[in-house]
């Protein structure tokens, strides 16, 4: 017989998402996109910094790099009865759209000599409105496209896009800063976004509208599903502690960096350098984790990676703290692919845009408000002090969870699971 190596890729978890015949003519729009997007996470600030006054430049960075995600929130109540019941690909369609119109503003702006940090900043926050229910849509087309055993998978391929796009993003936003600009820049970000609504919008059948049922729906009905759902408020409730908690590394990590290890920015960035090479592996290994029990393995991934923060907070030498960050982003990068399968297994496809997307309206609060924390932390008891309490609050948060998950489940099946209680578990 052959080995599953001679019949690679076919053997591959992710052959049936790459060569599924509309998915693969999305994918190459998806990845383009990330990579601007990638870029933006430079150019924003960048752009932030010359637009602002000397003296208040901290205050519009923050404000610029705040604008362009969290008014997604806002969005997902604003629109939720002219989106919900549409299409994956309708929502991801509209959110790139709107992405790039509003970014491609700011070079016209600039371009007209009417570019105004308070333009500027408006214009992100315009972007950004969508953000919830586009990144809904993508999780939903899935979703509608595929069987559930090949969900994961898919759920793997779209985070290691975007765990790509963070790697070569920044860098290649250097470059093109020092040539042409921040400006433009952004204004490539906004292109990126109009090919990608172009590619849905040719590589996937129209959808005859928002479901007859979905009509008049409440503004609130995805956080009532989630609320009603205990499966998906725990997972709520557990991806919300998860990224709250590390919230404070993106204040104490640079501190730690200067204050602690007196080195510069340049060890910073190998630090997150590692991170995202490995959340780029840990991307492409969340697709093999199919077989596993997705609960448990989520949960798993909590107490994984505090464990594996630790290093960090407990002074290791960097010779132990590097390659252990770089352990945690690998650990950190299946998180997003096993939760978003367990939401598109726990809702059905009318009720999921609305749930993703009021899943992610509190998800985008979570970690600014923990970085938010973050200052007064570091402050009262100091970064490495900080980074330890994270990490420790993260793995107890994981085995707290871990902890109700096994009594609830020994309370509902005495005599033995269910069916549909099997059907959770896995």
């Amino acid at each position: 017989m052959p080995s599953d190596a001679s019949r690679f890729p076919r053997s591959s978890p992710y052959w049936p998402v790459v060569s599924h015949p509309q998915l693969r003519r999305v994918l190459p729009g998806l990845a383009v996109s990330a990579l601007g997007d990638g870029m933006a996470v430079v150019a924003v600030t960048w752009l932030a910094i010359q637009l602002a006054p000397h003296s208040q430049r901290g205050t519009w960075i923050a404000l610029a790099m705040a604008a362009y995600t969290l008014p997604s929130a806002a969005g997902t109540v604003v629109f939720a009865r002219l989106l919900r019941g549409r299409s994956g690909a309708q929502l991801a369609g509209w959110d790139a759209i709107l992405r790039a119109g509003a970014l491609a503003a700011i070079p016209l702006a600039h371009l007209t000599g009417v570019l105004t940090i308070w333009l500027y900043v408006f214009l992100l926050a315009a972007s950004a409105l969508l953000h919830s229910w586009g990144s809904a849509g993508r999780f939903t087309l899935i979703a509608e496209l595929l069987p559930q055993r090949h969900h994961l998978p898919a759920n793997a391929v779209l985070a290691s896009i975007a765990g790509f796009a963070t790697i070569v993003g920044p860098p290649l936003a250097g470059l093109l800063i020092a040539w042409i600009g921040p400006v433009w820049v952004i204004a490539i970000d906004a292109a990126t976004f109009a090919a990608l609504a172009l590619t849905y919008r040719l590589a996937l059948p129209a959808n005859g509208g928002p479901r007859r049922s979905e009509r008049g729906a409440s503004r609130t009905a995805g956080f009532a599903v989630i609320r009603q759902n205990p499966a998906l408020l725990g997972l709520l409730v557990l991806s919300l502690g998860f990224f709250f908690l590390f919230g404070p590394v993106y204040v104490a990590m640079p501190i730690h960096i200067t204050d602690d290890l007196h080195a510069s920015a340049t060890l910073l960035g190998v630090y997150y350098t590692a991170f995202g090479v490995g959340g780029l592996v840990g991307g492409l290994v969340a697709g093999y984790l199919r077989g596993w029990p997705l609960r448990t393995t989520t949960i798993g991934i909590v107490v994984a990676f505090g464990i594996t923060m630790l290093p960090l907070g407990l002074g290791a030498p960097i010779g132990v703290s590097l390659p252990a960050f770089a352990l945690a982003g690998l650990i950190w990068a299946p998180y997003m692919s096993t939760s978003m399968a367990l939401f598109q297994r726990s809702a059905s496809i009318a009720q999921l845009p609305a749930v993703l997307a009021a899943n992610g309206a509190i998800l985008v609060l979570a970690v600014p408000l923990g970085t938010m924390l973050g200052g007064p932390l570091v402050s009262a008891i100091g970064a490495r002090p900080t980074l330890l309490l994270c990490a420790v609050a993260i793995a107890a948060l994981g085995l707290a969870a871990g902890g109700i998950a096994i009594s609830r489940r020994s309370a509902r099946s005495p005599g033995g699971p269910t069916g549909t209680e099997v059907s959770a578990r896995r």
